[in-house]
């Protein structure tokens, strides 16, 4: 009797644990991280562009965990995406990586690849890496890739998409492995990557999981598309009314670009929309998309600006100010939409501040027990409708500055709940905003809040004196 009785009591308190868990026993959900460069937050129909169209996009972000106060940590390709693999702010020795860093020597007790590999994942990594070489690749993790290393940017986005085919200067971008030889004249970069994709996730091991990342190249320059959607997106900017909105307005050391007018740019973005929607259709057709994680993201804010010397702009972030390169959110808010099926309520989240050093946090929350010692942390707890963010503090350090191309310099900037602060420090020059009153950055209140604008300055440069 005394046995019986001391089995129900055990039963009954493993029983009372599993109730009060933070998060269900599950199987380990396939994930499926779709990256996509220079993609400004206002660059899709569901958070307010009248040009672009997304309907693919629209409808996973309305099953989705949508978050509008998703932060890239920084407002250029290589230390967001340092950020986003290594789950930390991109500092190291005191500055930020730039084009040409090879990200190498993560230990394995801050390699997120590595922990979902030790779980049982097949991982995978396709298009911009912009961190290392293939085989850096490899050393992080990952056990394939496809058209992944050093490249920043193709030299074309039709077929051949290695070979420069205007000019007689040789182009000095690096070249893109592995595409060329899968491909034939005339295919789009967008479709082959996304080609290879598919074939990858009909070949996985049924009986593991996979983590599969696909970093496009897209929507960065050179801005090349189909001459069928130039053609049709012609037509509709033309006959758009744009009312008294300004092409363009000084901003800098150059200028804003206030228009989405760019037919090349709007044709890029709803080809890249088409092949979201061709992944998201593979997960049904293979009937394992209410087991598969899926997060779509954005590495920065997209290209409205040029400095000094003009060129041709992508975008409009408008209403949100500035873009690529600057610290104000049309620099550095992204789009961030989290979808897993029967397990994650569809809403749009409004309040809490998360940023992209969080993403594999949160994914190795979900995939295990164990979690890493970084800057950032898992958004879990939001996601299951258990905590909401609106007081975090979170921080930029932008070193990189581009007045020539982007129009922006030197500049750090904190944000703490609904405050945040911009710091020049190269000429002192400060800027506050209360983003909740004015998402748009464009009333300075750091005069009339002396207090709050010393205190988040003394904040940020507490937090660089780490570096």
């Amino acid at each position: 009797m005394k046995r019986l009785l001391f089995l129900i009591i055990i039963s009954l308190v493993l029983g009372c644990k599993s109730l009060i868990s933070s998060k269900p026993s599950i199987k380990k959900p396939n994930i499926l991280i779709i990256h996509v460069d220079d993609l400004g937050y206002h660059d899709l129909s569901s958070n307010g562009s009248k040009i672009y169209q997304t309907p693919n996009i629209d409808k996973l972000a309305g099953e989705s965990v949508s978050f509008t106060n998703a932060y890239a940590n920084y407002p250029r390709c290589v230390p967001s995406r340092f950020a986003m693999m290594t789950g930390n702010y991109p500092v190291q020795n005191g500055d930020v990586p730039d084009d040409g860093f090879e990200m190498k020597n993560i230990p394995y007790e801050k390699n997120f690849i590595k922990q979902l590999k030790a779980e049982g994942y097949q991982t995978a990594y396709f298009g911009k890496w912009h961190l290392g070489s293939e085989e850096s690749l490899s050393e992080f993790g990952y056990d394939y890739s496809f058209g992944a290393g050093h490249s920043g940017s193709p030299i074309s986005f039709i077929h051949p998409f290695n070979r420069q085919k205007w000019g007689n200067e040789k182009s000095k971008k690096v070249p893109i492995p592995d595409v060329d030889e899968v491909s034939k004249e005339g295919d789009y970069l967008m479709d082959v990557m996304t080609d290879n994709v598919i074939k990858y996730i009909k070949n996985t091991d049924k009986d593991n999981p996979f983590m599969a990342m696909f970093s496009f190249y897209a929507v960065h320059q050179p801005l090349e598309a189909k001459e069928e959607d130039i053609r049709r997106n012609k037509e509709e900017i033309k006959n758009f009314d744009f009312g008294d909105q300004p092409e363009f307005i000084i901003e800098g050391t150059g200028r804003t670009k206030m228009r989405q007018n760019h037919p090349k740019y709007a044709a890029m973005v709803e080809t890249m929309d088409d092949n979201v929607g061709r992944l998201l259709q593979l997960l049904k057709q293979l009937e394992i998309d209410d087991n598969t994680l899926v997060i779509f993201s954005s590495d920065h804010g997209g290209l409205s600006n040029d400095g000094t010397k003009k060129r041709d702009l992508a975008t409009s972030n408008f209403p949100l100010r500035a873009g690529k390169g600057w610290l104000y959110d049309g620099g550095i808010k992204v789009p961030l939409f989290v979808r897993w099926n029967n397990h994650f309520k569809p809403k749009r989240e409004n309040q809490s501040i998360v940023m992209l050093m969080d993403v594999f946090p949160t994914l190795l929350d979900i995939a295990s027990d164990t979690s890493l010692k970084v800057d950032g942390k898992s958004f879990l707890p939001i996601l299951y409708n258990k905590e909401t963010w609106d007081d975090r503090t979170v921080y930029w350090h932008s070193s990189k500055a581009r007045p020539v191309n982007t129009g922006d310099t030197k500049s750090s900037a904190i944000r703490m709940g609904h405050y945040k602060l911009i710091h020049w420090y190269e000429t002192n020059k400060v800027e506050l905003y209360n983003i909740i009153e004015d998402p748009y950055e464009k009333i300075n209140i750091a005069t009339m809040q002396k207090q709050l604008t010393n205190t988040l300055l003394k904040k940020l440069k507490t937090w660089k004196s780490d570096f």
